[in-house]
């Protein structure tokens, strides 16, 4: 599709211009004023444009449990999601829909799945995820989870002596799936891509990392994996290795300028200089560490090392919520009180610009993706400056970022294709897909974890509560 948008409002260094911006072909041609008309006429008047922001860590398939896992660390909680997880496909298939379109509702033009495997179905449930995404159009980085050592293992022993019982799966048969769903959806040039994203060092052997390097530099692949969410996986990591996780990851390979780690709350001072040495990008998810008492990522410290910082949701069941506008806002504003130096704290561009080109760098796509520039893929959203929640005229991006903007979303498209348009989704049928999530669903279902209760004196035990 060729389209050129007129008159939509953009952000420069000394504040905000009218521009045009002409788009052929999916790829952004010309920013100026007074451009010819190329293709359709896109009205972009009292408009803010920007890049699409990356919903940069989420896993989609949580949408079944949302608002309904009581207040539990992480550990805890992660007992009574899988528990309960959906092991139907056509209930994978109807959560990704929903989280995509909580996505680009809230001005997210990517999304990075780490998505959880139904057993026995993977290669189902990765093909399940990958046609939603490619129905409703929005640009997908799914990042199949998996581990090779059970759930108890991702809690310290202590001084107690713990068995665990094996693994279902084997770690080669695991990286033999992975490979599979490479070959048959890795597809970046159609806006698909597949990860290599081990759930993390609690859950994974070696063995399950060094493999999923290999299929990375094989294959050219972005690496992705929750790292150090909580105090208890700090205190894991060294009765694991006798170093951090950070040092570990190093040593075996596992960190590069195309790796992302999720919630990087528990790193020591060496371990920020270890992420910015290896140009690691960290996806800051400031509700789910919130929700789950992880604890608040020192996301400052890592700017000022030069560490590449983008935002998550996490998933819907440990943040219940798919805005990205709403992680983006909190994850800027949360660190005012860690930081006396006002002159430290994050700014609505700055934060704008951590959401769109910091999550394409974390991706290795800032040469295609990111900024309103010349060259690069029209990922692009315009948000309504005259909605209510954006009002009164002051600073639009101040506005965006620090207000609470309801259905600002104007128009949305990726690789050029339209994807929102007068702030309706317009390649799938939301009021079915709602339908859908009302009719599978009940008011008040609640359950009470059997796994939950099992783990939780050795839990307590452990963490000295």
């Amino acid at each position: 599709m060729n389209f050129t948008i007129k008159n939509a409002v953009i952000a420069v260094t000394d504040g905000y211009r009218t521009i045009d911006v002409q788009v052929v072909n999916g790829i952004i041609t010309a920013i100026d004023s007074n451009l010819d008309l190329i293709g359709t006429r896109i009205n972009g008047e009292n408009k803010l444009l920007l890049s699409g922001f990356f919903n940069a860590h989420t896993h989609s398939s949580e949408k079944w449990q949302r608002g309904v896992i009581p207040p539990l660390p992480l550990e805890l909680w992660l007992a009574h999601l899988y528990e309960f997880a959906p092991l139907d496909t056509e209930q994978v298939y109807i959560s990704a829909l929903g989280t995509a379109v909580e996505t680009l509702l809230s001005g997210g033009t990517s999304v990075v799945d780490h998505l959880v495997l139904i057993p026995g179905k993977e290669l189902e449930t990765i093909a399940t995820a990958v046609r939603a995404y490619r129905e409703i159009g929005i640009r997908a980085f799914v990042a199949p989870l998996i581990q090779d050592e059970s759930l108890s293992a991702g809690i310290p022993s202590g001084e107690s002596s713990q068995i665990h019982e094996p693994y279902f799966r084997s770690t080669a048969e695991t990286l033999v799936i992975i490979e599979e769903a490479v070959r048959l959806f890795h597809r970046p040039d159609e806006g698909i891509n597949i990860l290599v994203a081990p759930t993390g060092i609690q859950l994974c052997s070696d063995a399950l990392f060094t493999g999923c390097v290999e299929l990375s530099n094989r294959y050219n692949l972005c690496r992705h994996s929750h790292l150090l969410e909580t105090k208890a996986q700090e205190k894991l990591a060294q009765e694991k290795y006798g170093c951090t996780a950070v040092e570990h990851l190093q040593r075996i390979g596992y960190l590069s300028d195309r790796t992302s780690l999720a919630h990087c709350v528990w790193l020591t001072d060496s371990d920020i200089n270890i992420l910015a040495e290896t140009q690691a990008t960290v996806v800051h998810n400031p509700l789910s560490n919130l929700r789950l008492g992880s604890g608040i990522a020192p996301i400052l410290k890592y700017r000022q090392a030069g560490v590449n910082v983008t935002f998550g949701c996490d998933g819907a069941s440990s943040n219940d919520s798919q805005d990205l506008l709403e992680a983006i806002k909190i994850g800027s504003i949360l660190h005012n009180v860690t930081e006396l130096d006002y002159q430290y704290w994050i700014t609505p561009r700055e934060a704008v610009e951590m959401a769109s080109l910091g999550g394409a760098k974390g991706l290795n796509m800032d040469d295609q993706l990111g900024s309103l520039t010349v060259g690069k893929q029209a990922d692009l959203v315009l948000y309504d400056l005259t909605n209510l929640s954006l009002l009164p005229r002051t600073d639009p991006i101040g506005l965006l970022v620090l207000g609470r903007p309801t259905n600002a979303v104007d128009s949305a498209w990726v690789r050029g294709k339209q994807i929102i348009a007068d702030g309706k989704v317009t390649t799938i049928n939301v009021d079915e897909l709602r339908q859908e999530l009302f009719n599978r669903s009940e008011w008040g279902k609640t359950h009470r974890s059997k796994s939950v209760g099992e783990m939780e004196v050795h839990y307590r035990q452990v963490m000295g509560l």
